[in-house]
């Protein structure tokens, strides 16, 4: 593993810490053209392949709006928003995985009050893949109602669903966790979703992951903040795309059930208080360095520093067999989902056709690609307008498929 320590030659402003292996350079290289280019201000990245680590990066401060707040350091973590999916995602497939839990069985077998306002035949798989017809709520919470204990809960067990379940999809931005939350709570005998991921995944595993975040860990300090920040316009002679119009009347018209669904929790939280850091929020509120996020993907793939593969072969298989694809009814574009994973495609062009994993809103992205062993994490708390493909882990992502296939 080389050393990073100096990027000066490259013209970058901040220096690009950590270590890459022999062969990885094209994507340190992509990681420090995000901070020339492409308006990155504090990030990390890793990569790992048949469990170890090759990539090994992060540069920047941990606060985008502020150049003089503190560097961000090999420890740092971020919430990664929607990337949290893949995370949460894990549980229940363990859970079956175990026998406690029926990805064929409707939602009510296992959460009785769900069965109303013809919820009745919603399948477990269906919340996975993104299926069931609840992404928006009749009635928006706010940031401190969607922190209150059961009022989300009894909120979509009350709710209707927008289409018929099992009919079509669209992405659930902010109930998936939700969801997800109460089927394990159920299933696993009352253990919330970010318990059980601490006590079978993390902490077993050594990562630095959390849905819902210590106390002692929030005293430590690393956890960097998130701002929104302008992309800056694309290079002289750089493709440029714009959204379809009907793309852009979905988010703009406050009526659709994109909106709705984006606007589940209203007014926008602050993802930097400490009570939302805190909060177990499967969707959206996962925390995270890359490292660990790179980490995780691996081990779904294998063992992982000494210890068992998180999946079985079977259980791999189950997870990025598509379940989804075509239009989607919230994104208003087409995607692609397995059971709880993003899979490679136009929306979300990851390593290869066989990837699976989750974007977050903004620029984070983990992933995993069984084919070629590689998994990969990118956090940042420069957010951009992105949903599910952001320029910077793509700009990364091409580079690190120029190195896998010229390895093969």
């Amino acid at each position: 593993m080389a050393e990073v320590v100096d990027t000066s030659a490259h013209g970058t402003q901040p220096t690009v810490h950590g270590t890459v292996a022999d062969g990885y350079e094209p994507v340190r290289d992509a990681f420090i053209r995000n901070f020339e280019r492409r308006g990155e201000r504090g990030a990390a990245l890793a990569v790992h392949r048949d469990g170890r680590k090759v990539v090994d990066l992060w540069a920047g401060t941990t606060d985008p709006a502020d150049p003089h707040a503190a560097p961000w350091s090999e420890d740092t973590a971020v919430v990664v928003r929607s990337a949290t999916k893949g995370l949460a995602a894990a549980v229940p497939h363990l859970l079956h995985q175990r026998g406690q839990l029926d990805l064929d069985a409707p939602v009510g077998a296992y959460w009785p009050q769900f069965k109303a306002a013809g919820k009745e035949r919603v399948l477990v798989r269906h919340l996975l893949a993104h299926r069931a017809g609840l992404p928006a709520l009749d009635t928006p919470l706010t940031p401190q109602e969607a922190l209150e204990p059961g009022r989300a809960v009894r909120a979509l067990a009350a709710q209707a669903p927008a289409w018929e379940p099992g009919t079509a999809h669209g992405y659930h931005p902010h109930t998936f966790g939700w969801l997800l939350g109460e089927l394990v709570a159920r299933a696993s005998g009352g253990r919330t979703l970010g318990r059980w991921f601490a006590d079978e995944v993390a902490a077993p595993l050594g990562l630095d992951l959390w849905i819902g975040l210590p106390e002692a860990v929030a005293a430590e300090g690393r956890v960097a903040r998130v701002a929104e920040q302008e992309a800056p316009a694309p290079e002289p002679g750089a493709l440029r795309t714009r959204p379809k119009r009907s793309v852009t009347e979905a988010y703009a018209d406050p009526a659709s059930l994109t909106r709705r669904a984006f606007d589940v929790i209203a007014p926008k939280p602050d993802e930097n208080a400490p009570e939302w850091r805190a909060a177990e929020l499967p969707a959206s509120g996962g925390i995270a360095t890359a490292r660990a996020l790179s980490a995780f993907y691996a081990a779904l793939l294998g063992p992982l520093g000494g210890a068992r593969r998180l999946f079985t072969p079977a259980t791999l298989t189950q997870a990025r067999s598509l379940e989804s694809d075509g239009p989607d009814r919230v994104l208003v574009v087409g995607t692609r989902f397995g059971l709880g994973y993003m899979l490679h495609g136009p929306a979300c062009p990851m390593l290869g056709p066989g990837s699976f994993g989750h974007p977050g809103r903004g620029g984070s992205l983990g992933f995993a690609d069984p084919e070629t062993g590689v998994s990969f994490g990118y956090v940042t708390g420069t957010l951009h307008r992105s949903v599910t493909s952001d320029p910077r882990p793509q700009a990364v992502i091409r580079a690190l498929r120029s190195v896998v296939s010229g390895a093969s």
